[in-house]
């Protein structure tokens, strides 16, 4: 995609949606580690309910390992791998604990480095915490840099790279969450909603996915009827 037409393009998902945000429920940095460390191959909205009345009572490091392993597993029961999940969130706490006094470092390299935190999630932290200027690639945005041509990569670190080269500046912060929720809920995987796409004209996927029959009023009757 040509330089003006990503300036273009982020300015159109800008004007949508002036301040966006990570769907996930969270009250401090480190709630949204715990989060974010559990949303992997998992939905923001099942991550949600399982931390809903786990983060009423845990808000820190500490009051996780005071909690304990057995104590995490029943409220993240719900959600994938969460047996291994809450191993990590029980270990990375007791690394904060002793090493960052109970603090979520403002470091990608210290992130990475904390049980189950790896490229993406210490760059969610970085961006949705501390206002760095991170990309952090997953599904979403990997299928939308190469789809629209905004960031094309074969691998995650290429998109993120694409991603750190072609981000004009005003929306270089805004950047991740415009684009995860532009693929989440618009260029989807499987069918893109081309249709109702606000950039889909700067966007280099073809052919564009056509607007969905509408059915007749004829044909809509018949059914009720049968229905019924």
């Amino acid at each position: 995609m040509k330089k003006d037409d990503i300036f273009e393009f982020y300015r159109r998902l800008a004007e949508a949606n002036p301040d966006p945000e990570t769907e996930l429920a969270y009250g401090n940095p480190y709630q949204l580690l715990v989060a974010v460390t559990c949303s992997a191959q998992s939905t923001d909205v099942g991550v949600n309910k399982a931390t809903k009345a786990l983060f009423e009572d845990v808000k820190t490091p500490a009051q996780m390992v005071a909690l304990g392993l057995d104590g995490l597993k029943a409220h993240i029961k719900t959600i994938g791998l969460f047996n291994n999940k809450a191993k990590n969130v029980i270990a990375l706490s007791e690394i904060l604990v002793r090493d960052h006094a109970g603090e979520v470092p403002a470091d990608r390299d210290a992130l990475e480095a904390l049980p189950g935190v790896g490229r993406k999630t210490a760059n969610v932290v970085m961006n949705t915490a501390f206002g760095a200027e991170t990309f952090a690639v997953d599904t979403h945005i990997f299928r939308l840099g190469n789809r629209t041509g905004i960031a094309p990569g074969k691998t995650v670190v290429a998109v993120e790279k694409a991603l750190e080269k072609s981000t004009p500046k005003p929306f270089r912060i805004g950047a991740h969450h415009w684009l995860i929720l532009h693929g989440r809920y618009i260029c989807k995987a499987r069918t893109p909603e081309c249709w109702r796409c606000p950039v889909a004209d700067l966007c280099r996927f073809k052919p564009k996915t056509p607007a969905p029959k509408i059915k007749s009023a004829k044909v809509q009757a018949g059914a009720a009827k049968v229905d019924t």
